[in-house]
């Protein structure tokens, strides 16, 4: 079984908030399979469905942001999965909003669920969709900024994305990250400045 994590921050405070990006597309590719990830299990909200013959789980971590690997360690064990199984989901502020990013492996960026879940696994070696949010102004501050609603004029460029999210998930489960790294990392929604 594919388990599929978003990451974010549970409760409606941070619902809409950048840093749960994760969850919102967790939330997308439930509605298009049909389900409602509602079920509690462990430390996280589940799901199972199929796609394509190819049973998933969806997570949401419900240990907030930083205590992500918890959740997502006791699933993989619980079901026998292996990291080849795994992909995480999760904002990247070093993308710009309108972006998304496969990849496999490598370091955290900063990204506290991403720390979390590298030492519960004890790797690295797991694959990622970063969603783009793009960087705050230098006078805000990253952790406030994670924390903030997506812009109004922003909104209809997000839904895109986590269209695109959607799309490319669905590519992931069939065929895999470097299939889905050459057909989505150079896609870009942003709107063209003048």
């Amino acid at each position: 079984m594919k388990l599929i994590a978003g990451l974010g921050n549970p409760g409606t405070t941070y619902a809409h908030t950048r840093h749960n990006v994760g969850f919102m597309v967790i939330d997308r590719l439930a509605a298009s399979l049909g389900v409602a990830i509602e079920k509690k299990q462990g430390q996280a909200l589940v799901s199972q469905a199929v796609f394509k013959g190819e049973r998933l789980l969806l997570v949401k971590p419900q240990t907030y942001m930083n205590l992500s690997g918890n959740s997502v360690m006791e699933l993989l064990n619980f079901y026998k999965d292996g990291i080849d199984d795994l992909i995480i989901v999760h904002d990247d502020m070093d993308i710009e909003l309108g972006r998304i990013r496969f990849r496999n492996g490598g370091g955290t960026g900063g990204h506290r669920g991403l720390k979390s879940i590298t030492e519960r696994l004890g790797s690295n070696e797991y694959d990622r969709l970063k969603i783009g949010i793009g960087r705050p102004s230098e006078h805000i501050k990253p952790e406030v900024f994670v924390l903030q609603s997506f812009q109004t004029e922003e909104k209809p460029i997000l839904d895109k994305v986590l269209n695109l999210a959607l799309e490319g998930l669905e590519n992931w489960i069939a065929e895999g990250c470097v299939s889905s790294m050459n057909k989505f990392n150079s896609q870009n929604l942003a709107p063209r400045s003048e």
